[in-house]
This record gives structure tokens, C-alpha cells and sequence, in this order.
């Protein structure tokens, strides 16, 4: 079986913090198993792509959920968003971008660009949590995708 075949959710984050928060969520929602986690937006689109560390990963398992953060080195989210929806074979991939970031430009933009949802990242520890296992169990539990 290919290392990453069960890989459900594919975290993009550059803050450690915040990704250790999103995982232990995960973990709390028993999804800790399924999640890879990246630091920036070029080891994303290498995982999403199949290309560079990721070339060996099996292209016929896509993530079943991106959740990406816009301000990351390297290549940004809304450029992660833009090179994933505009190919054909990963416009089905459910993005949902939680960021900092509250600036309708981003909002607007990440919207244009096909994003499925906009989540402004809460500050509260516990509500920080409850977010991320929220989206969780809806996109991995209740929504359906075409296969």
C-alpha cells in the first residue's frame, strides 16, 4: 500500500502552532491517522500533483480535503487555490482555506478562484478546535464528492 493512500485531509500550514492545534482536532475527531501536513504552498501542489518529494505518491488518491492557509512561504494560498482548481483532475478536491486573514479581498478572490468555503481562523483555543473538528466530520463524514 502507498504511504499516503489513506491520507484524507492534506493540511497546508506554515505555523506550527496552528498545525499542531488543527491535528490535535483531528485527533480529538479520530481523523489524526488520515491528515498530512505541509508547511508551505509549493510542498502542497507537489503533494497534490504528484511531483518532486511527492513523485512516488499514487496520483489516484487524491486528498479528500485541502485544508489551506493563504499566507505561506514559498508559493501562497490563493496561488495554491488558482493551480488546483484550474486542472481539470483536482477541480473536484474540496478546498476550504482557513486563514488569519479577514480582508474581503482575500474573501472575494479565494471565492472567484472556485474555494468551497472561508473559514477566518478563531483566536480561542476551544473554539479553534471545535472549528477544525467541525470541518472535519462535515467534509470527511457528511458531504459527498463525485468519484
Amino acid at each position: 500500500m502507498d504511504r499516503y493512500e489513506s491520507v484524507e485531509v492534506l493540511l497546508a500550514e506554515d505555523n506550527p502552532s496552528d498545525a499542531e492545534l488543527a491535528l490535535r482536532a483531528f485527533r480529538k475527531s479520530n481523523f489524526a491517522n488520515k491528515v498530512h501536513w505541509v508547511k508551505d504552498g509549493e510542498e502542497a501542489l507537489e503533494y497534490v500533483m504528484c511531483t518532486g518529494q511527492y513523485a512516488d505518491r499514487d496520483p489516484n488518491h487524491p486528498p479528500r480535503l485541502l485544508l489551506l492557509d493563504l499566507k505561506m512561504p514559498k508559493v501562497d494560498g490563493i496561488d495554491v487555490l488558482r493551480r488546483i482548481k484550474s486542472e481539470e483532475r483536482f477541480k473536484t478536491i474540496p478546498v476550504v482555506i482557513m486563514t488569519s486573514s479577514n480582508e474581503e479581498r482575500d474573501v472575494v478572490e479565494s471565492y472567484r478562484l472556485g474555494v468551497n468555503s472561508y473559514i477566518v481562523k478563531p483566536v480561542d483555543f476551544a473554539k479553534f478546535v471545535a472549528t477544525v473538528s467541525e470541518i472535519g466530520m462535515y467534509w470527511m463524514l457528511t458531504n459527498r464528492v463525485p468519484q
